[in-house]
């Protein structure tokens, strides 16, 4: 029994073990990793695959989400301890808050969602020592819930626009809208909302139109 305590005594924990000079682990902020990650992920799929992908035929946005999301909350989580959170986490917002693909421009609704995705992931990876788990868990369910109001209670839907070329000039008049909006539905197959006018080119003879429609839109 001596003996083992006098292992014990001189063995080193994990904890003392360092590679060049770095610990092996760090138990108390390895478990605060794991346990805030696990919140991050819960919040993130329940806004992502409860909330958006109900709402949103757009499927190559899913990854795009998820992807961010993992990648700036470990960013934010491990540079914790450098003291540029605020500064840091303003950048993250500005530099993706002014994404543009260059094959398609981001709509706004995904724009949105992936403001919220960002936001989410670095209040979750920034919330400091003094604010708690009830409240870091609260913030998290009144996103959850807020997103919940704007798409289920509001029935919000998201619209797409086309523009499109139109040649019959005589239509583009004013009092003639009905029957304009009657011939871009029957044109176009698609269950037209709204449409406005871009602008009309007389010496060609016809109106360039943006038409609105609901993403289940088609007829």
């Amino acid at each position: 029994m001596q003996l083992l305590n006098f292992l014990l005594q001189i063995t080193p924990s994990a904890e003392d073990i360092k590679f060049l000079g770095i610990k092996l682990i760090n138990a108390e902020d390895y478990i605060e990793l794991l346990t805030r990650f696990s919140l991050n992920m819960i919040v993130i799929a329940v806004i992502v695959i409860g909330l958006y992908a109900k709402r949103s035929k757009r499927k190559d946005f899913y990854f795009t989400f998820i992807a961010i999301s993992i990648v700036i909350f470990l960013l934010c989580f491990l540079l914790e301890s450098v003291k540029i959170e605020l500064g840091f986490a303003l950048g993250l917002f500005a530099i993706f808050g002014i994404i543009r693909y260059r094959t398609d421009a981001i709509p706004i609704k995904e724009m949105t969602y992936l403001f919220v995705v960002i936001a989410v992931s670095v209040i979750n990876a920034l919330a400091n020592k003094k604010i708690s788990y009830a409240e870091l868990i609260t913030t998290n369910l009144l996103i959850i819930a807020s997103i919940y109001i704007l798409e289920r209670i509001l029935n919000l839907r998201q619209e797409i626009s086309y523009r499109v070329i139109y040649e019959k000039i005589e239509n583009v008049q004013a009092g003639k809208e009905d029957l304009l909006l009657a011939d871009l539905k029957e044109r176009t197959g698609i269950n037209i909302k709204h449409f406005q006018i871009e602008r009309i080119d007389f010496l060609r003879d016809v109106a360039y139109i943006f038409i609105f429609f609901d993403v289940n839109g088609k007829k």
